[in-house]
């Protein structure tokens, strides 16, 4: 059931009271510059796309959520530093492994934080979950290898929603590898067998994903120079949106186009399951939308009220450093030849999808496209596309189905085990604040 917009209205206010030290001083009924009701100075201008409209109740409630955090893992992060920072992911580690009752004197914070995430909604079907992780396979071990860099900095084409990264460090391109494999490590860890029950991997990794996220609010928070009044909340609910759910935003856009308003059951599996990953990661339900014109209408909201700005300092210098980056965690003959061939790719993704194809906009921001980045980087795509291809005719064929997807789960395990352990914290005491955020 969909929650009235007082209820949601409460919940963001809730903040200032339960947590006064890091929020007491936001007016969250004030709008920060970051949002504007204005379509045409916003990252996207079209509030119809594919001709289905927004409505009032999709603004009210992206507005709202733009000022909301993640109430309980926030209260967690906030303990630093009266319990040791390592002390703090030891304990949710384990918690996730073992459960939270296996924890002597564990703190309020974290029982509430592990019941949150162990909460199903009634609407999740864990079969459909399971067969939606499984239908991924195929894009996360043949796609992401190579799509992950490029899509990863296009989050990083606004300044309101990069900031919080630019003062965590990324602009280092060790950090910056560090945060793509940590993500690329997260949605494959994902899609793996029995990844998201309770005890699962993916499960675990979206705790640690969450306390991140928190880490980050709590510290930039804490350094005193967060100007609230213009960029909001550090990682708003609704900026998680675009990375947890732009595969099926561009399914559910597609689907328009052709005329079509109901999911095939492979599709409303990709659905389910990239509405629970994101409901694990705390985003609110009621921004998990559940139909082609839901999705696409909840999507619209948030991108055609966030203000456009491209600040070089801050954006320039995160994609620049991201994309510099040496992503490999070895110097061998293949991984560097991989690094070459991926990053060109990831180049063109970036231009062709998040700039328009605009060359010229890129090598403004220090991104040139070359003759070599052409070639290999179309090779690459189409050596791509032919493996997803011959994959998804594989899956038509019911005796060579499930061995197809025995391999490729194999292939997104060795993935897994290259992209590292993924750490997902963030170090208070390297905090560099911009001067963006004085």
């Amino acid at each position: 059931m969909t929650p009235a917009l007082e209820q949601v209205r409460a919940r963001v206010a809730s903040q200032k009271t339960l947590l006064p030290e890091l929020y007491g001083g936001i007016d969250f009924d004030r709008l920060p510059e970051r949002w504007t009701e204005d379509p045409s100075q916003a990252i996207v201008k079209d509030r119809a796309p594919g001709g289905v409209a927004m409505t009032d109740y999709e603004l009210e409630l992206v507005r709202a959520y733009t000022m909301l955090g993640d109430v309980v893992a926030d209260a967690y992060a906030a303990l630093m530093p009266k319990i040791p920072f390592r002390r703090l992911i030891d304990m949710l580690q384990a918690a996730c492994a073992h459960g939270v009752e296996s924890i002597d004197g564990a703190p309020p914070e974290l029982v509430a934080f592990i019941h949150d995430m162990e909460r199903i909604p009634d609407w999740v079907d864990m079969d459909m979950v399971r067969e939606g992780a499984r239908l991924d396979l195929n894009a996360t071990a043949n796609i992401s290898p190579f799509a992950i860099r490029g899509a990863f900095i296009a989050t990083f084409l606004n300044k309101y929603s990069a900031l919080p990264m630019a003062m965590t460090g990324t602009l280092s391109n060790q950090t910056a590898a560090r945060r793509v494999r940590e993500t690329a490590h997260f949605f494959a860890c994902t899609v793996l067998p029995g990844a998201l029950d309770r005890y699962g991997e993916g499960f675990k990794a979206a705790a640690m994903v969450r306390l991140m996220h928190s880490m980050v609010r709590v510290n930039v928070m804490r350094t005193g120079r967060w100007d609230a009044e213009v960029y909001g909340m550090p990682i708003p609910q609704v900026d998680q949106m675009p990375a947890g759910l732009i595969p099926i935003f561009l399914l559910a856009f597609r689907m328009l186009r052709e005329g079509r308003r109901e999911f095939t059951p492979g599709e409303r599996a990709q659905v389910e399951l990239a509405r629970y990953r994101c409901f694990l990661l705390g985003l609110p339900e009621d921004l998990l939308a559940d139909t082609p014109e839901g999705i696409v209408r909840m999507m619209t909201a948030r991108n055609t009220t966030l203000r456009e700005s491209f600040d070089d300092e801050v954006c320039g210098s995160l994609i620049r450093a991201t994309l510099s980056a040496y992503l490999p965690q070895d110097d061998s003959y293949a991984s560097q030849l991989h690094d070459q061939l991926e990053r060109r790719f990831a180049k063109l993704i970036f231009v062709q999808h998040f700039l328009g194809g605009d060359r010229a906009l890129a090598a403004k921001m220090g991104i040139p496209i070359g003759p070599d980045d052409l070639v290999l980087g179309t090779l690459v795509g189409v050596g791509v596309a032919a493996q997803v291809k011959a994959f998804e005719l594989a899956e038509m064929i019911p005796g060579v189905r499930d061995v197809a997807s025995w391999f490729l789960a194999k292939r997104v395990e060795s993935l897994v085990a290259g992209y590292g352990h993924a750490r997902f914290t963030t170090d208070a005491s390297k905090y560099r604040p911009t001067a963006a955020a004085a």
